[in-house]
């Protein structure tokens, strides 16, 4: 391990001192009900806008302004220039968040954060508003005036899937370019143990119909010649999986997973799995959620069992979510996968096949003088060994991000843990959690800064 730079030993106690302001500027973020989506009302999402743009001018954050989009909310933007040859660093979240749900299943209001047991309980805690404030708290910890550059990007939209913003980065790469970026919108695979996402999915939809016949058709009468819209769907969607339950489409690429991974018992556990039901697949775990793919029927047209009359179907349609091993282009996938069901033709029925969106993985180099000084400065937080993990799920963006600054390193970091039921009521993050994601960011600044002097130094030998 190199050595630390010469802040590095006070950073610890700095942070923590800073964790009463840090935690106001979260509660601040979570009493806004930002919630994302076409049929949200607007007023909070400008509010927590302005508010991200409040505190990043609070600590220090330079030039501080929005970019507008169309049909895209604000994305919040600034900068704090570095010292003369510095590195520049990229620091991205998000402000918005998704519904809270059913309220009777929260123990308090999802709005009202509340401290319970070491952590703060809210929509938004984990993901991503602890991450915001883990880029305040980075900040803070070196007076805003850090040892790199500073480029900030707070969006609006990650949770409706990025909107205009998507697409945007590879059309304006001046705005993004940095040496590194990090992208809080991660976390660890479990409390106490610091983590660097290495490896995230890429994803892809597809949408199947089959139209038979001109209208509903009496089943006694008709049924048994009718070509069944349903039947014939349901025999296509069979195809796509082999009878354990490996995805069962020729072209979609599935290799080992060398990373950390969860046990198959946390894995039942985290996915409720009911009773002694047993996972799909065969292999190791990774393979299957991170490093291969998967194709799950998310939405079916079909007629309800409590309004089903006696009739042949004529018409069904599926919509298919495609994960992508994070090294496959998502486009080449989704080919593979309408290819596959265009052959199929159930009963000589042909099937009508058409492209949803689609959103490349991503897979980190892991090998450079960035990611050697994240190590060190991860694992100098949480005083233990760093392990690398994958995401089945996929951030469309870091994609779009890596097409703008294709030089750029990637962290996928943050202060959410794997218990940390993000998405789910009684959303949490904890508060040790937050104060070593923090030191670890303050740390990599430092890192970093000191690497690439060396570096320097070195080539002007």
């Amino acid at each position: 391990m190199t050595a630390p730079s010469p802040s590095s030993s006070d950073l610890a106690a700095t942070v923590a001192g800073l964790m009463p302001q840090l935690r106001r500027d979260l509660e601040t973020l979570v009493r806004i009900p930002s919630v994302s989506g076409a049929d949200q009302p607007a007023a909070p999402i400008l509010e927590a806008a302005g508010a991200v743009g409040d505190l990043l001018r609070e600590v220090g954050v330079q030039h501080v302004r929005t970019l507008d989009l169309p049909g895209t909310n604000p994305v919040v933007l600034g900068e704090i220039p570095g010292p003369e040859g510095a590195p520049t660093v990229l620091l991205y979240s998000h402000y918005d968040v998704v519904s809270p749900g059913d309220l009777d299943e929260w123990h308090s209001d999802p709005f009202d954060p509340t401290e319970r047991d070491g952590a703060i309980f809210g929509r938004g805690t984990a993901d991503t508003k602890a991450n915001i404030v883990t880029h305040l708290g980075a900040l803070r910890a070196w007076n805003g005036t850090p040892p790199v550059g500073i480029k900030v990007v707070i969006e609006g939209d990650e949770e409706t899937g990025g909107a205009a913003f998507t697409e945007y980065p590879p059309t304006d790469p001046e705005l993004f370019a940095a040496d590194v970026l990090i992208i809080a919108d991660a976390g660890s695979v479990e409390p106490c143990v610091p983590t660097l996402t290495v490896a995230l999915r890429g994803v892809a939809e597809v949408f199947v119909e089959v139209r038979t016949l001109a209208s509903a058709k009496h089943s006694g009468m008709y049924g048994g010649a009718a070509p069944d819209a349903l039947v014939a769907l349901l025999h296509a969607l069979g195809t796509l999986h082999d009878e354990h339950g490996d995805v069962a489409v020729e072209g979609l690429r599935r290799e080992p997973w060398t990373g950390a991974v969860s046990t198959e018992e946390e894995f039942r556990a985290l996915t409720e799995i009911v009773g002694d039901t047993p996972l799909i697949g065969t292999g190791d775990l990774g393979s299957r959620i991170v490093s291969g793919p998967a194709i799950t029927v998310v939405g079916i047209d079909a007629p309800p069992v409590d309004r089903a009359v006696n009739a042949v179907s004529p018409f069904a349609r599926a919509k298919l979510n495609v994960r992508v091993h994070p090294e496959q282009d998502a486009t080449e996938a989704q080919d593979a996968v309408i290819a596959h069901l265009a052959a199929v033709k159930p009963f000589g029925i042909a099937l009508e096949l058409s492209r949803g969106a689609t959103g490349n993985g991503f897979a980190a180099r892991t090998d450079s003088p960035a990611y050697e000084a994240a190590r060190e400065a991860w694992q100098g937080a949480w005083e233990a060994d760093v392990v690398h993990v994958g995401i089945g799920g996929s951030i469309p963006l870091v994609d779009a991000l890596q097409r703008a600054v294709p030089t750029a390193d990637v962290l996928l970091v943050g202060a959410a843990d794997g218990l940390a039921n993000i998405h789910g009521p009684n959303e949490r993050v904890l508060l040790d959690e937050l104060e070593k994601a923090t030191l670890a960011e303050a740390d990599f600044f430092g890192r970093l800064a000191a690497a690439h002097a060396a570096t320097q130094d070195l080539a002007a030998r």
